[in-house]
């Protein structure tokens, strides 16, 4: 958590400056039967005698021979004119995008201002999620955006910020620490964060040497988007935008 103030801190101070195969087996061979003995003749004359007996047929083999197969085409063939079809292509995961500049588009919200240490950081923060809902769920009120904090200042202790939920209705009955109000506006850089909020360190320290290879110029302030929702998502799968809005 150190690292996170740090990081954070630092920010603000930045921020002022297959194929089968078929065979047949070979046709066994029979033997022709043997020729029986010619019978001798009662009144066998020299020139009978002298002619020879004609040999016997041999007998048909008794293994059938296959009928010859018939010609077709390929196309005739259920697999050569259904092939199969390619397997579908995965979606190639692209990297998210990082120090994009975009337009902060202004939104109605009810807004809940804080203070918090960085040791309790993001339990205090979602406390301040958690009596918004309330709010608005006593009230049957529909949250129209995602919810936001927008740090105010930071110190090496701690900050302050503004807790933001998104709204078509007027809520009634706010609490002395709430208002309703609009979300920032104007030219921002954005990055995106993914994991959990103690973690955030990596991304505040590339955001702070993005700005200062690019010598940007950028306001006093700060703004986390929660993509997923906070109070439902396990902490090491949060998303968040980082917004910097620009001069």
């Amino acid at each position: 958590m150190n690292s996170i103030r740090r990081f954070r801190s630092a920010l603000v101070a930045l921020v002022s400056v297959a194929a089968i195969s078929l065979g047949f087996a070979p046709a066994l061979a029979q033997s022709p039967p043997a020729a029986s003995p010619a019978a001798a003749s009662p009144a066998a004359t020299p020139a009978a005698a002298a002619t020879p007996t004609p040999a016997p047929t041999p007998a048909p083999s008794a293994t059938p021979v296959p009928p010859p197969a018939e010609n077709k085409s390929p196309a005739d063939s259920p697999a050569a004119s259904q092939s199969p079809a390619p397997p579908p292509v995965a979606p190639v995961q692209t990297a998210d995008p990082f120090g994009e500049e975009i337009a902060l588009t202004p939104k109605k919200v009810v807004i809940l201002k804080g203070t918090a240490n960085w040791d309790s950081a993001f339990d205090t923060l979602m406390e301040s999620f958690k009596s918004l809902t309330a709010l608005l769920d006593k009230q049957s009120i529909a949250r129209s955006g995602n919810p936001m904090i927008v740090y105010t200042s930071t110190d090496d202790t701690g900050f302050t910020y503004l807790a933001e939920m998104p709204v078509d209705q007027e809520p009634k009955n706010l609490t002395k620490d709430m208002s309703l109000g609009k979300s920032p506006e104007g030219k921002a850089l954005k990055f995106v964060h993914r994991g959990s909020y103690d973690n955030m360190d990596n991304t505040y320290e590339a955001i702070t040497n993005h700005l200062d290879d690019k010598k940007l110029e950028a306001k006093d302030t700060f703004i986390e988007e929660y993509i997923t929702d906070p109070l439902k998502t396990a902490e090491d799968r949060l998303v968040i935008n980082v917004f910097v809005p620009l001069k």
